[in-house]
């Protein structure tokens, strides 16, 4: 598998992050709490199929103690346009009680207490340590995973092979946004099934054999 050289991906990030300064999720939140429970509601759904449920959710809910009176019910009347609303209504709830409970109803700053909510696998933990916190945490989606193989950024045969690559290859300089750069990379211009090389700002670099006119 054709792998990324170190000049070229130091150049790679280069050119995004002067194209993007400051990258940032496209979920609309307020607080940590409303980004993770985004994230929670975004897993096999868009972030503007998201937005536009919780625009109204978060109006009628905006903290643990405000989702925890809704209710499975109230919630999922919110979230109904969004995929899995009954299991991420359920979700949504039982973790807002679980951050009352055992976190005084502030998101934490700890991987493991984060995957111990429910609904909150590696990725949307990776996600709020990210965004939140400021950690250098990467969270591997659909785009990300393709972008890493297609570029030979960094190629991987899972998900989590493709998220040690990318921190062990990432320069530090880029590791804090990279995830949100490569992201939007891979929505809006290295898309799935045809990417668009010729609006591509790293095309040169790019191992893909397969480049689109």
């Amino acid at each position: 598998m054709a792998l990324m050289k170190r000049e070229a991906i130091q150049e790679f990030f280069s050119r995004l992050a002067a194209a993007n300064p400051e990258p940032k999720t496209e979920l609309e939140y307020q607080t940590p709490y409303q980004l993770l429970v985004a994230v929670v509601l975004s897993a096999q759904a868009t972030d503007k199929s998201v937005n536009l449920a919780t625009r109204k959710l978060f109006a009628a809910a905006p903290t643990p103690e405000a989702m925890l009176a809704l209710g499975e019910e109230g919630v999922a009347d919110y979230i109904k346009t969004i995929g899995l609303f009954r299991n991420k209504a359920k979700n949504t709830v039982a973790l807002s009680r679980l951050l009352l409970e055992r976190h005084g109803g502030e998101v934490p700053r700890d991987r493991e207490a984060l995957e111990a909510l429910p609904g909150v696998g590696r990725k949307t933990a990776n996600v709020v340590l990210n965004t939140i916190f400021r950690e250098p945490a990467m969270a591997v989606d659909t785009h990300i995973f393709r972008l890493a193989n297609r570029t030979g950024l960094a190629p991987g045969k899972d998900v989590m092979a493709v998220e040690q690559s990318l921190l062990k290859r990432v320069p530090k300089a880029f590791l804090l946004d990279a995830h949100h750069w490569l992201i939007l990379h891979g929505r809006y211009v290295c898309t799935a099934r045809k990417p668009n090389c010729a609006a591509c700002i790293v095309r040169d670099l790019c191992l893909f054999r397969d480049k689109t006119a």
